[in-house]
């Protein structure tokens, strides 16, 4: 039967009741379908369900010994529809594949099955997860259970708004420009952009590219270390996939490490960000000071993080979609095409000088780190914003060039490859969300948690979510 106060604990507090035989992941399953059912006519963040299929994972994971159910031992997980579950429609929000029924998993969901995590639904994203509003003309628009009338931010939209309205506890996001960490500050939750290769992905047509990786969702920072310890590991179909490491990321949290030394920066110096949003992530930032660490403004050189991001960026898309563009041109959504076409005003030369030109800037972010423990700054340069715009045209008397600029905030740090999370920093006179993104230093995602927790702790934001009523 179901039991509507589970959707109010937290996804720590669900293991350990699964652990007791206090609940079974059918249950769970119950409690979510009857909230799903509740709230998603409002928000449209889980489009594609499928309990049947849940159901049955959950009973042949029940017939296992408890010591076999995996680190989730039967906690129910949302997917964003950029990955493919077998049998499930998978659709990546493009009307291509509006009727796409993939026979096999990707190996993100593989692992996250074999750990006991149990796949009910499939989350809401941007055609392709192109753009920071999720929208697309499939499943349509996901609305932000904070204020209906705002964007989710994306392309992990849906995996947010699930997390903030209480129709998941966990949930998996992807992030190359911030997918993860955008909607994860426009919805008071917490995403975790790990290292690349720290979890597995693919099989994909570009596996050594380093720009996309997937990550955990959840609602606070040490829900995200447990789900990320179930999605961590090696296989054989990701040559740059990471073994997991001695020490459980969930462990790495209890240990309770604080940084010595952290930088804070508004604007990373390479972005407009707006005055009330900077002001309340420096506010949360300084709160590391009642916990006697060192704040101190600072930031690596990213002097040139459009001319690199972009550049790769459009090379990622000719590589993967230019094969779609010939043949349906018409079912693309213009930023999709947009960013195709722009690798061809590229040149060989001007590809060599990009890939140099990041090989400088991951050596100038590592020097950075051998001062600072952490750099935080705002996750993005705005508050949720009306969700009817496609994209943030404009910041603090600031136009962009184009529909991802916006979103510079995270995808400098992405250049780096280094660990980063966004999670809730407070919200602004008008009540809106805003993120905090925290950085560690190469492959540091154990400190980065352990820290993050502790500074959640004294911020008290977490226990703002998941919303009632909608």
């Amino acid at each position: 039967m179901s039991d509507n106060t589970l959707i109010w604990k937290t996804a720590t507090e669900i293991r350990d009741m699964l652990a007791k035989d206090e609940v079974s992941p059918l249950d769970l399953l119950d409690s979510l379908e009857t909230r799903v059912s509740e709230v998603e006519p409002k928000i449209n963040a889980l489009p594609t369900l499928c309990f049947e299929r849940a159901r049955d994972a959950a009973k042949a994971l029940m017939e296992k010994p408890k010591d076999e159910r995996g680190t989730l031992m039967g906690i129910p997980v949302a997917i964003k529809d950029l990955e493919e579950v077998k049998g499930v429609r998978t659709t990546y929000g493009s009307p291509i594949f509006a009727n796409h029924i993939p026979d096999h998993s990707d190996l993100v969901v593989q692992t996250l099955e074999k750990n006991g995590g149990v796949v009910y639904a499939k989350a809401n994203t941007p055609e392709f997860g192109a753009g920071g509003n999720t929208f697309n003309e499939v499943l349509g628009t996901t609305l932000n259970p904070w204020n209906q009338k705002r964007s989710v931010a994306g392309s992990s939209g849906g995996s947010a708004a699930a997390l903030a309205s209480g129709t998941a506890w966990l949930a998996q996001g992807s992030d190359t420009g911030g997918s993860l960490r955008n909607p994860a500050s426009f919805c008071s939750i917490v995403g975790l952009r790990p290292s690349p290769g720290r979890v597995a992905r693919g099989p994909d047509g570009l596996p050594f590219s380093n720009l996309p990786v997937a990550g955990p969702m959840a609602r606070n920072v040490t829900d995200v270390a447990m789900m990320l310890d179930a999605m961590s590991g090696e296989h054989p179909r990701d040559p740059i996939s990471l073994a997991s490491p001695l020490e459980s990321f969930s462990d790495a949290v209890k240990a309770q490490r604080l940084p010595k030394r952290v930088a804070f920066s508004r604007d990373l110096g390479c972005t407009p960000v707006d005055p009330e949003v900077a002001k309340i992530c420096e506010e949360a930032a300084l709160r590391f000071e009642s916990l006697g660490v060192k704040v101190e403004e600072a930031h690596p050189d990213f002097h040139d993080v459009q001319d690199i991001f972009q550049a790769l960026r459009a090379e990622g898309f000719y590589m993967t979609k230019r094969k779609l563009l010939e043949e349906h041109r018409d079912k693309l959504k213009p930023e999709v095409v947009w960013n195709i076409e722009k690798a061809l005003d590229y040149s060989i030369e001007d590809f060599t000088r990009v890939q140099l030109a990041r090989g400088a800037y991951i050596q100038r972010a590592v020097d950075f780190f051998e001062t600072y423990d952490l750099l935080l700054s705002p996750a993005t340069c705005v508050a949720p914003y009306p969700v009817e715009q496609r994209y943030v045209a404009e910041c603090d008397g600031h136009t962009f060039d184009n529909y991802v600029e916006w979103l510079t905030m995270a995808y400098a740090i992405t250049l780096t490859t280094f660990p980063a999370l966004s999670m809730p920093a407070g919200f602004t006179s008008e009540g809106l969300p805003v993120g905090l993104q925290v950085v560690s230093g190469p492959r540091g995602e154990a400190a980065l948690l352990s820290a993050s927790a502790l500074l959640e702790t004294v911020l008290g934001h977490a226990a703002a979510v998941p919303i009632d009523p909608i």
